[in-house]
Parts: structure tokens; sequence; C-alpha cells
């Protein structure tokens, strides 16, 4: 039967003539719908609403030389359009709505403190095993944060000194703590 025959058996409510022509054609509207879209889902969906439309309107109907296909193409063309229009308002909603604010989640600030202090955990150990002369210059001008003349003044020694000691011991500590 051509489509003629089964439209107007569809059309007076013959759902296995309805079935029929959607089987002859429901391959060539995917196809359609897919090269419309780009998308299998989408030519699913698009497939199942002109099939739809088409039963909802089938008494409506005028077949283009008594072929169905010409018809269910313009009504997939339609639907592929209009979603597209729809999927662009959407778009242009969704820019208009503001981002929402950033909360700073508390397990990060709970690890951040934590390899802080472990962090320090090493510095101070590193600092523990420094010379004496060092370790004093370093609590004193790099913990303490004391200028190198307060510092020569406290230990009684010159500057020149306390720099030569500062200067050793960050080498030292760079390298304990790079080892680490």
């Amino acid at each position: 039967m051509d489509d003629r025959v089964l439209w107007d058996r569809a059309a007076g409510g013959d759902e296995a003539a309805f079935g029929e022509l959607f089987e002859r054609h429901a391959e060539a509207v995917w196809n359609h719908a897919y090269r419309l879209t780009g998308s299998w889902s989408a030519a699913e969906d698009l497939t199942s609403n002109t099939f739809l439309t088409a039963w909802r309107r089938r008494a409506d109907v005028t077949l283009v030389r008594d072929s169905a296909l010409p018809w269910l193409y313009t009504v997939a063309g339609n639907a592929a359009r209009d979603e597209h229009r729809g999927a662009r308002r959407r778009l242009r909603l969704l820019r208009k709505i503001p981002d929402p604010p950033v909360v700073s989640d508390h397990a990060d600030a709970v690890a951040e403190r934590l390899d802080g202090e472990e962090r320090l955990r090493e510095i101070v150990d590193a600092v523990r095993a420094l010379p004496k002369a060092q370790r004093a210059v370093v609590e004193l001008c790099l913990l303490g944060d004391l200028s190198v003349a307060d510092a020569a003044a406290a230990l009684a020694v010159a500057e020149v000194t306390v720099r030569a000691h500062l200067s050793r011991a960050r080498a030292r500590l760079r390298t304990l703590l790079e080892e680490k």
C-alpha cells in the first residue's frame, strides 16, 4: 500500500496503518533529524515528536505526491528549529542568573592549617638541627624578626658574623627541608 492509502486509514483511526507508516518512515525521519541536530538523542526526541504530531494531526494533513515523508521532514525541521530557539533562550536566561557566592569549604581550611602546622614542625626540627651559633641567629633574625644590627648587639658579636651565620643557616635549612 502507498502512503496515501495508509494515511487515509490512519486518519480514520486505524492504528495499524499508522504503525506501518511509522515503520516505513521512522529511520528516514531519524536520519533527517540527526543531520539537523548532530545529536543521536535529539534525533530520537525529534522523531518521537514528529510522529506524535503526525498522529494528532493525521486528519488535517495534505500529503505531497501521495508521500508522507515530505510532510514528516517539514514537521521534524520545524521541531528542530523550535528546540534550537528554546535552547538559545534558556542559555540567555542562564547567563542572566548571577553566579552563586563562593563559600569557603571548612575542610579546605582545616587541611591547609594541618599542612601549615606540619610544615612548621619540619622547619622547627630543621632549625634545632643547626649548630648553636646559626640557630641563635635564625631564631633572632628569621623567627624573631630582628634586624642584623639588633641581633649582633643581642649576641655581642659583629654584624658581619651575624650575616655569615644567617647565610650558612639559610643554605643548610634549604638543604634539610628539600630532603624532607
